[in-house]
């Protein structure tokens, strides 16, 4: 059981990417009150929560519905992945979140905060697959759920502390963490792919 956290809190943890989005969330709520930060900080990881859920709870309904194998969904999931890690690398990925912030409608807290910058297409991708992974053991899927909650939560903390400590976090610092974090990615990607290749074969 502690392994499936581990792995199924990392996976999460890396696609959803806190840290790459605080700063993003600070540039969202700039002209926003301390309490209107944590407010709309609140309400976009609870939105981004129940997206991720539904999800986890659908999604392999939606694999069978749609006729979509696990081993082609999986490679999919990989590709998809790895071309994230490389925006994440490169900083491509902050970079076009940051110029669709021009476009942001006014309850930022739905979008674009909860969509897509925390339930992306990464995050719902890796959410599916990982839970067509685990299989049907009700008490492994509770503790891949409660890994899920928990990303959720440190990246409300994270965006709270920067709501009160605005002035003081360091974009660059930040940045590094991210690109470390794209680099854990691009290995879960590959490994993805492997995995659908190796399921296709056998």
């Amino acid at each position: 059981m502690l392994e499936i956290f581990i792995q199924t809190f990392v996976l999460y943890f890396v696609v959803i990417d806190p840290l790459g989005g605080t700063p993003l969330f600070l540039i969202v709520t700039q002209r926003l009150k301390i309490k209107d930060k944590i407010k709309t900080a609140l309400e976009a990881t609870i939105t981004a929560t129940i997206i991720l859920l539904f999800f986890a709870l659908l999604g392999k309904f939606i694999l069978s519905s749609l006729n979509i194998s696990f081993s082609a969904f999986t490679i999919a999931g990989g590709i998809i992945l790895f071309i994230i890690s490389l925006e994440m690398l490169f900083g491509k990925r902050n970079q076009r979140r940051e110029e669709s912030l021009k476009n942001r409608s006014d309850r930022i807290s739905i979008f674009p905060l909860a969509i897509p910058f925390l339930a992306g297409p990464a995050a719902i991708t890796s959410i599916i697959v990982s839970v067509t992974d685990i299989g049907d053991n009700f008490i492994k899927q509770s503790v891949g759920m409660i890994s899920l909650v928990l990303v959720m939560f440190i990246t409300f903390m994270l965006f709270y502390i920067a709501s009160k400590f605005s002035r003081i976090i360091n974009k660059k610092v930040t940045s590094v963490i991210s690109r470390v974090i794209a680099i854990i990615l691009a290995g879960l990607s590959i490994q993805y792919i492997l995995d659908g290749i190796k399921n296709y074969l056998t």
